[in-house]
């Protein structure tokens, strides 16, 4: 019976190869996008889940009083955590993002970019599997090193590592231990340092310079933990400092707010863990919740559009095998038999269509990789139970409607040539188109307003002008001296033909400032970005000065006590009359807090991307503090003979900064539209998305609008008898798919607004839905069904009236 209904089956893919092969692209489209959201699935939910203390460890955050948050604590916070709240078993500090240096080894130098400091539980928390080496305490001894398998082989060759010493930032370390990188983590270091903890931050209450982690014991409340560890901060700072300036606790805190603790969880931190404004709480960054949420939801709605289009285009292929199944039926076969033989040949169609479905997910997965910046594949037990699944569930919803269908035919009617149906199984199919279309209005309208809102930032005015400024990464060795450094080689960068100007910020644009320091001026607490810069910056970069003057040389003062703030901050202080204020800074000398005059208003630029608001900033002189926080050099150069300035600069810096690292540059212009990088891949997901939606929704009209119109060839056949005009014919078949096009779109055009209303909340800086997409998704709509029906329509009406009129 199998063979036979397989040769039946082999038969009509025969007799229909355009419906076979539009039933197998469209399955197989809308099978691929879930096969990718369950790739993306995967990988983002299995971050940590190796991890065996990823229950009991936690990351500690700092919410400040603006609202901010701060991946970042301070030692004698964590210290005195540790040391008084029994429930928490360990402590750990490191740093939230990765180090990038060279790493020696006798005459054997690599440049690593997964370099993580830490302290020595690091392994505590983080328990790879260790390969070689030490088990326990593995990073006790000071400047202990454990590297990673992978690493080892490179730098050692076939060398035993344990016990060598190898050279990072001029300091030597001792190999103690080999481990392998467990993936995917939210740290996969290549090395792990230790002795991070620096002696000066040892009792500063206020340097949040570390990450920093906690371990609470098995059955201990975190609740309890969080509560105890705010209390420690309140003992120590709130309560503290109210004391020292004089306040009530409650008067303190009305004024300068409290500092809250928060504690995420490391095994779910990855995709619901506190977002901070660094934008990263690990190395390895945060999962974006968002994203896959809609990756996910794009893609159930695309394969629900392909079980549609499928159950259509069955559906509508039926009435030509009516009479088989009536003649099936006089022979012997019960209802049963017939829609086991119906689910067999979906099954086959849903088997080629998986088939097709990985075929477009391999070829396409390089891509797919790009945009998400992963590196998925098709492999592992979870994936094909998954498939398994999937493929289960596509024969149950699209099979066994067509089937039952099909195995309702009245045996006489069908014989005799009727093939009418119930109005229900009408009514149903109908539906579905109209689903169709409100799918498809929502894709348009959603590519449309993304593509809307991404244009929007492109052409943003950013209160900079990046037009020929570099950027170059200032790896220089000694902190200390890195000032000094840069004084000494600005007038000899200067020099080299096509450098037209050399300045510099402690910052990034695109990224974020070095620091962030709170103070309160008269009442009001603020949390400005600390801007440390060199004379002639703001005026290299075209940033505007809109009241007083810059920060220049000629004024010695500038490089002691006075500074600039931008208009943000000059509204949060509500300054009405901001120059010559005097404000007493968050920073702390031997006499107390440093206290500056404002000299210049800064015109409000953005330094970060179109997700945050401005930040309130101040900028102060280089050479003002006695540290600084800036890593690059920022270097514009005249557009002539740009390669030979280049060639020059590369020359020089590898020669006088550091010869162990390779001269690498960015345009600032480019380093920004990183920033919406995402939104703009966002968009080409969009438009690819919608061309698919678009290309399914055709197929399903295409196919009801067949079916429909070959139910009534014998009405049209009568209308032309009785002289009905051709165009009457066409408005005729036409119009009901009109009306089914305006209710489809009325349906998704309420998903569509509050969806992308949500979307676009993202943004600080957002464009406006106006009704120029929903216009211009229904016109497109409209259009194209009009153009697939009227063309189906005239078809029909070119038929031969005495076929199907001979015997009536």
């Amino acid at each position: 019976m199998i063979f036979n209904w397989f040769k039946i089956f082999i038969y009509h893919l025969k007799q229909n190869k355009l419906f076979s092969f539009l039933n197998v692209l469209g399955l197989s489209i809308g099978i691929a996008g879930v096969i990718f959201a369950i790739l993306y699935w995967n990988n983002e939910n299995a971050y940590d889940q190796w991890n065996s203390e990823k229950e009991n460890s936690y990351q500690v955050l700092n919410q400040l009083p603006t609202g901010d948050v701060w991946a970042n604590s301070s030692i004698p916070f964590g210290e005195t955590c540790k040391a008084t709240i029994p429930e928490i078993e360990k402590i750990c500090f490191f740093d939230i993002w990765y180090t990038e240096s060279v790493i020696k080894f006798q005459n054997q130098k690599l440049i690593d970019k997964k370099i993580v400091l830490t302290d020595n539980n690091f392994f505590d928390f983080f328990p790879f599997p260790i390969v070689k080496g030490a088990k326990t305490d593995i990073l006790k001894e000071k400047n202990s090193v454990a590297i990673s398998e992978e690493q080892a082989k490179l730098l050692f060759k076939n060398e035993d590592p344990i016990g060598k010493s190898i050279n990072f930032n001029n300091k030597f370390y001792t190999v103690k231990a080999v481990y392998q990188i467990v993936k995917p983590s939210s740290i996969e270091p290549n090395y792990v340092f230790g002795g991070y903890k620096r002696e000066q931050d040892a009792d500063q209450w206020g340097n949040f310079n570390y990450g920093l982690m906690v371990k609470i014991k098995k059955n201990a409340d975190p609740a309890l933990v969080l509560k105890k560890m705010q209390n420690v901060n309140f003992v120590n700072r709130t309560a503290k400092d109210a004391k020292e300036s004089g306040q009530t606790v409650a008067q303190y805190i009305k004024e300068n707010g409290e500092l809250t603790v928060i504690l995420d969880q490391l095994k779910v931190a990855r995709l619901h863990g506190t977002k901070s404004n660094a934008g990263s709480n690990f190395p390895e960054g945060k999962g974006n919740l968002q994203l896959l949420y809609i990756m996910v939801g794009l893609s159930i709605l695309i394969l629900t559009l392909s079980l549609v289009n499928y159950i259509n285009l069955a559906t509508a292929s039926a009435i030509k095998r009516a009479k088989e199944v009536g003649v099936r039926k006089i022979v012997g076969a019960s209802k049963k038999q017939i829609i086991a033989q119906f689910i067999f040949e979906t099954s086959i169609i849903v088997v080629l269509a998986i088939l097709f479905a990985l075929a477009i997910v391999e070829l396409s997965l390089p891509y797919y990789n790009f945009f998400l910046k992963k590196s998925l594949t098709m492999n592992g037990g979870e994936f094909y139970l998954q498939l398994i699944l999937i493929f289960g569930l596509v024969i149950i919803l699209a099979g066994i409607f067509p089937a039952i269908y099909i195995s309702n035919f009245e045996t006489l009617k069908v014989l005799k040539g009727n093939f009418s149906r119930s109005k229900s199984g009408i009514w149903i199919r109908n539906s579905m188109l109209i689903f169709q279309f409100g799918i498809a209005a929502f894709f348009i309208i959603g590519a449309l307003i993304v593509n809307s809102q991404v244009t929007y930032m492109m052409n943003k005015d950013l209160g900079f002008s990046g037009d020929q400024v570099i950027r170059i990464p200032f790896n220089y060795v000694d902190f200390k001296k890195k000032t000094d450094k840069y004084l000494a080689m600005k007038p000899e960068i200067t020099k080299i033909s096509g450098v037209q100007e050399v300045s510099t910020f402690a910052g990034n644009f695109g990224s974020s400032a070095g620091s962030s320091s709170g103070f309160t001026h008269n009442g009001v607490f603020v949390q400005p970005l600390n801007v440390e810069m060199d004379f002639g910056f703001l005026k290299m970069m075209k940033i505007k000065v809109v009241e007083g003057r810059d920060l220049s040389p000629q004024f010695a003062s500038d490089t002691i006590d006075n500074w600039l703030i931008n208009e943000t901050l000059a509204k949060k202080l509500n300054l009405k009359k901001p120059l010559n204020t005097v404000i007493s800074s968050g920073w702390g000398n031997e006499k107390g807090n440093m206290k500056f005059k404002i000299v210049g208003i800064v015109k409000d630029f953005h330094i970060t991307g179109f997700q945050d608001e401005v930040r309130p900033m101040v900028f102060i002189n280089l050479k003002t503090l006695k540290w600084n926080n800036f890593n690059n050099v920022f270097v514009k150069v005249s557009p002539d003979n740009l390669n030979e300035t280049l060639a020059k600069l590369k020359t020089y810096w590898e020669k006088n900064v550091n010869p162990d690292y390779p001269f690498d540059y960015e345009f600032v212009n480019k380093g920004f539209a990183k920033t919406y990088a995402e939104q703009v891949k966002q968009k080409d997901l969009f438009f690819i998305l919608n061309l698919v939606v678009i290309i399914i929704a055709i197929f399903g009209l295409f196919a009801l609008a067949s079916f429909s119109m070959e139910r009534r060839l014998k009405e049209i056949a009568i209308r032309k008898t009785l002289g009905a005009e051709t165009d009457i014919l066409l408005k005729e078949l036409s119009k009901q798919y009109v009306i089914f096009c305006l209710i489809g779109f009325l349906i998704g055009i309420v998903p569509a607004y509050i969806l992308l209303q949500k979307w676009l909340e993202n943004f600080a800086f957002r464009v406006n839905i106006s009704p120029v997409p929903f216009t211009v998704a229904l016109v497109s709509l409209l259009v194209l069904t009009l153009m697939i029906v009227l063309a189906k329509a005239y078809q029909v009406t070119k038929i031969d009236i005495l076929k199907y009129l001979k015997y009536e």
